[in-house]
């Protein structure tokens, strides 16, 4: 297709703070391309917790209402700006897009694009995209936890948190990892010991199976038991906050539970005591060198891909749906049923 042909994208609209059913479905003709720009034709994206949040508008980062959600996907080039060589048309990428993906088409800055072997599947690619990416900087880059070492996931059985557990056991790392009973089978099969997130004992229990402390924490939930966290760990041991979803529901300002968890791990980072604490933030450092952090991501995302394409890494799909499904994909995943990641592809 020529950059000069009118695409018409089918986009799913947050019109406002609604309940998944109000999704709203909308065609428009896709603008062409800037000359650095490209429009990818979506192959899979997803739902994650960002959405979730955003729902609410509770993100930290709020984008402002009516948008089109989407975090990150897969697709094909089929449209180039003039600055962008046209042989990239028909070719496979990824893109991290923090809104905008839930569509059917959509204008994406070249520069923005991680490549994708053919011979991965487009939706295991964006289960892994961001999720992967997350994980294995968290591990390498943050904690940079070593063979023979032991550590805690929270939320073993979800997106980021299974694909950590995959990286981390293929690393010859130990994992306890928290999960609902119902998915503490799926939590085994990947390697690492499952806990119930639900037992008020939970903590008490992780102490049980390491006794003399963990190297590393990745806790997604914050709130009151990242306290409990914070104190799982051994001398040299380090803590990864990355999320919030303790005050998901919570009313009220969407940056301030952000601010204070900071600010706590902070406090806990100046104490004498060779433990750190650190909170992740994929979007670190884009504002001050984007081109470095696309280069980083580029790099850790080809890393992941490879892992995915010889086996070591296997996505964890929980469910499919087409692009006007997205109503059913958003219930599905904030069922709190799912073990993995809800994909959403195109139309059959």
């Amino acid at each position: 297709m020529s950059s000069t042909a009118t695409i018409t994208a089918t986009e799913i609209v947050l019109p406002g703070k609604v309940e998944p059913k109000g999704l709203e479905t909308r065609t428009r003709d896709l603008p062409a391309p800037d000359k650095d720009q490209v429009v990818l034709r979506m192959e899979a994206t997803g739902v994650c917790f960002a959405e979730q949040q955003m729902r609410r508008g509770k993100y930290y980062d709020q984008p402002p209402f009516p948008f089109v959600p989407g975090y990150d996907l897969v697709g094909t080039v089929v449209a180039t700006g003039e600055r962008i060589d046209a042989a990239l048309v028909g070719r496979r990428f990824a893109a991290i897009t923090k809104t905008g993906a839930w569509a059917s088409h959509l204008v994406v800055d070249a520069a923005d694009l991680m490549p994708v072997p053919d011979e991965i599947d487009p939706a295991d690619a964006a289960t892994v995209t961001v999720n992967g990416v997350t994980a294995w900087q968290m591990l390498y880059r943050v904690a940079e936890v070593r063979t023979g070492q032991t550590i805690v996931v929270l939320g073993a059985n979800g997106g980021v948190g299974s694909t950590l557990v995959q990286l981390a056991r293929r690393a010859g790392i130990t994992v306890i990892g928290s999960a609902s009973p119902r998915h503490h089978a799926a939590v085994r099969e990947l390697g690492a010991t499952p806990v119930d997130y639900r037992d008020p004992h939970m903590y008490a229990r992780i102490r049980e199976l390491a006794p003399d402390g963990v190297d590393a924490v990745f806790d997604h939930v914050g709130g009151p038991g990242v306290e409990e966290s914070w104190q799982l760990l051994r001398r040299g041991g380090t803590l990864v906050s990355y999320g919030t979803a303790a005050s998901k529901d919570e009313e009220g300002n969407s940056q301030l539970p952000v601010l204070k968890l900071i600010a706590r791990l902070n406090a806990w980072n100046a104490l004498p005591n060779g433990r750190s604490a650190h909170f992740y933030n994929l979007w670190a450092g884009r504002r001050r060198c984007r081109k470095t952090w696309q280069q980083r991501m580029t790099e850790d995302l080809t890393q992941v891909l490879r892992l995915v394409a010889d086996g070591s890494v296997v996505p964890q799909i929980a469910a499919r749906f087409p692009l006007t499904g997205t109503v059913a994909a958003m219930e599905l995943a904030e069922s709190r049923t799912v073990a993995g990641k809800v994909v959403i592809v195109p139309e059959v």
